[in-house]
């Protein structure tokens, strides 16, 4: 199982939202790949908008919720991505060899619309991922 690890800061809006796209993607192609999302402060709570705009996708994010990294999710990842948050490698509260950072605006506070924006481009970089994790 191959598995790509979502980071942010909060780990409440891009970094969730990639980790569910990825899943559920997978999961409907039978791919054994996973995602894992963790931030390195952790949020109180999903954003409303990111979860609100997943559901109308049908794709649900019941469950999820904002995660601490820690090591082993590290450690067990196959790709550890970053999604342009400028995660603080000082505060960062694992060892991490970051393999990408997807450079993505923050949703927080953002309008429908230009959540939709980001969020369609989350989908299109989790299907390179995907691709690029089969090939591996």
């Amino acid at each position: 199982m191959k598995t790509a690890l979502f980071v942010c800061v909060h780990n409440a809006g891009r970094s969730q939202a990639a980790e569910a796209f990825l899943n559920h993607i997978a999961s409907e192609r039978g791919l054994p790949i996973r995602g894992e999302s963790a931030g390195t402060e952790g949020g109180a709570m999903l954003n409303p908008t990111v979860v609100a705009l997943m559901q109308t996708r049908g794709i649900s994010m019941e469950g999820q919720s904002p995660k601490i990294l820690t090591q082993e999710m590290a450690d067990a990842a196959d790709k550890v991505i970053t999604m342009g948050c400028g995660v603080d490698a000082d505060k960062c509260p694992a060892r991490v060899h970051f393999t990408d950072d997807w450079g993505l605006d923050d949703p927080k506070g953002r309008p429908e619309a230009e959540v939709e924006v980001i969020l369609t481009e989350i989908e299109a970089r989790v299907l390179l991922l995907i691709d690029e994790l089969q090939a591996s």
